[in-house]
């Protein structure tokens, strides 16, 4: 959805008189309910004049312009999208336009451009609004069929074409083309020839009401597609600040050994920021580049589905995938890259009781044999993950392991989500709801109060009733739904009876009563193993934890609030005695109440499309009820 819509004519009046940044800035709290920043209101002052007095002089006073629109499933906007019919075919088609005020800029890698105002790199405007374009034909079956023509456009008003020469030196696709001031000409012209000259103002609104109310499939899971971004071709748009993450890195490993630096790359983001996507990119793209390179991670669960996802039948592809405990003793630098995803649960040594003696004695911490095992270690992490004693992945650690090594560091942070519908209010509403934001919890109706936002949050009466919605939702909207829950229960080994191996119901809440998933090493037949629970379509008749939930995503997730964590008051108590798990229990008392919480804050955030929650303690619930609502 748009923050403001209109034509061009009628939208360069609201300009003149200063009425449509107020109603931009109105819309924008309404909409997202944030108050946005100077720097943002000067652009739409600076910007938005330009353009449109160039649309009224090119003829194109009666297109329809959507302002800040947000792409579907997204957290990204595009500045501009105009909407009319194209003067040739006299089909619907859409031109996407990224405004940029830069007057110099530099291109200092690939798609990498460095401009003054910013103190890290940013993503070239071209293929920026190139990105954006294919994500929004990807998500949008209507598009990628053929129902409209979609273009893409950056203009930069301030700049002359001699001050970014190497700007220009980008090759130029429907999707992504550059105009500076220099250009306006050729920019007029490029319009002309994608968008009818005085066209029908009923044609273009209804074409902007046909792109309003397009379908968007779900954003493509990380899982269905690995084999083909491993195997065959790059399967992911990457946006912003995703792209800028792959593009360094693909830029130090080109240069590491011509300048025999060894550089670590730190990507920061919480759940759903697009993480395993740049991992997955990055493998495909320097394996087919034919550098030596290892995707590793601290998760048996996400280890082995990628292997079987990705690598399918071919053991050599699977061989990429790696732990973070499989270089002890490894050769220094013997890698070009290492991908290390999930570092967050990157541990303090690589050494445990199955370690043999000769390994052991060889044995570092854990941080600095990765750093040492490439050219190029990566360290793919959220901080707010970590979920068991001994895990230490943060940037404060691999910051100083790196400094110790005599490493250069670059950090990169994401913002915003892709999973979870992209919904940053989503976000937003679980920070607060853990305790994890420094504003108080909040209603979910209060906080998407007249926005678009798409995702869906509900609470159950109990888990009879968490589960038959989620039910109803695979039923109806379609998708994989699964339920996971606090370790809050003990844990059996599945049985045999006269009929055959089962589970055991050791989730036992009143009258509803299921089994966990199957335990690591103990097959049960027609149960997927434990580390296909999330990935495998027989995981729903079963309750998951958060080391078989962490670092996967399902279209619908239901959380059951166990009494290890519960509200009282005005705060959270987390309470040890309820807790089942062997290692997080041992932990001290404040250690204990982070782990628990970021626990929730990991089943809370596996849901593509929505959430369900449901907590054993009836004052916890009674919380979650209004905090659902």
């Amino acid at each position: 959805m748009a923050l403001v819509r209109g034509s061009a004519r009628k939208l360069l009046s609201d300009a003149q008189t200063g009425l449509l940044t107020e109603l931009l800035v109105e819309q924008a709290g309404h909409q997202w309910g944030q108050k946005i920043g100077a720097s943002e209101v000067r652009s739409w002052l600076r910007s938005l004049p330009q353009l449109l007095s160039d649309l009224i002089d090119a003829g194109l006073g009666e297109v329809e312009v959507l302002l800040e629109h947000r792409l579907p499933h997204s957290p990204k906007r595009v500045d501009v999208i105009l909407c009319g019919v194209h003067p040739r075919t006299g089909a619907a088609s859409y031109v996407l336009v990224e405004l940029k005020q830069w007057t110099k800029a530099e291109l200092i890698a690939a798609e990498l451009v460095s401009v003054a105002a910013y103190t890290n790199p940013v993503l070239h405007p071209a293929a920026q609004v190139r990105a954006y374009c294919q994500y929004l034909v990807d998500a949008t079956p209507a598009l990628a069929d053929g129902h409209g023509s979609v273009f893409g456009i950056a203009y930069l008003h301030n700049a002359h074409a001699a001050d970014i020469p190497t700007l220009l030196q980008y090759q130029p696709s429907d999707y992504g083309q550059l105009f500076t001031m220099d250009d306006r000409g050729a920019m007029v012209d490029r319009l002309r020839a994608v968008l009818a000259v005085d066209s029908d103002r009923d044609h273009a609104r209804a074409a902007a009401d046909e792109f309003l109310g397009f379908h968007h499939a779900p954003s493509k899971a990380l899982l269905t597609l690995a084999a083909k971004e491993i195997q065959d071709r790059e399967q992911f748009v990457l946006l912003d600040e995703q792209r800028v993450a792959y593009q360094m890195v693909v830029q130090a490993v080109a240069s590491a050994r011509a300048a025999r630096t060894q550089t670590v790359i730190v990507v920061l983001g919480g759940p759903g920021s697009g993480k395993s996507v740049i991992a997955l990119s990055l493998l495909g793209q320097l394996a087919r580049q034919g550098r030596t390179v290892h995707h590793a991670t601290g998760s048996k669960a996400f280890t082995q589905t990628m292997r079987r996802v990705a690598g399918t039948s071919n053991k050599r592809v699977q061989d990429l995938f790696k732990y973070f405990n499989n270089y002890v003793g490894a050769e220094p630098r013997a890698l070009d890259v290492i991908i290390c995803d999930e570092a967050h649960r990157v541990r303090e040594t690589s050494a445990n009781r199955w370690t043999s003696a000769a390994k052991r004695a060889l044995a570092r911490r854990q941080i600095e044999e990765l750093i040492d095992a490439a050219l190029v270690p990566v360290f793919l992490l959220d901080e707010d993950q970590i979920v068991r004693p001994g895990e230490m992945g943060s940037l404060t650690e691999i910051g100083a392991a790196a400094t110790a090594a005599g490493c250069d560091l670059e950090v990169i942070r994401l913002t915003g989500q892709f999973r979870c519908g992209g919904s940053e209010a989503f976000d937003t509403w679980v920070a607060r709801l853990l305790g994890l934001h420094q504003q108080p919890p909040i209603a979910w109706s209060d906080l998407i109060s007249g926005s678009d936002d798409d995702f869906r949050v509900t609470s159950a009466a109990s888990p009879t009733a968490l589960e038959s919605w989620l039910t109803t939702q695979q039923d109806e909207e379609g998708g994989t739904a699964r339920i996971a829950a606090g370790y809050c229960w003990r844990w059996s080994d599945p049985i045999d009876t006269p009929d055959g191996r089962r589970l055991v119901d050791d989730v036992v809440i009143g009258e509803w009563r299921r089994p966990w998933n199957a335990r690591e090493g103990k097959r049960v037949p027609d149960v997927p193993i434990s580390d296909f629970w999330a990935s495998d379509d027989r995981g729903f008749g079963q309750v998951g934890c958060v080391y078989t939930a962490q670092g996967f995503e399902y279209d619908w997730a239901g959380v059951i609030f166990g009494p290890d964590f519960v509200r009282r008051g005005d705060r959270w108590e987390a309470r040890q005695q309820f807790s089942h798990d062997p290692a997080v229990k041992r932990a001290d008392p404040l250690h204990f109440m982070a782990l628990i919480r970021n626990t929730y804050k990991v089943l809370l955030t596996r849901g593509m499309q929505g959430t369900c929650v449901y907590s054993t303690d009836p004052e916890t619930q009674e919380f979650l009820e209004r905090m659902a609502f």
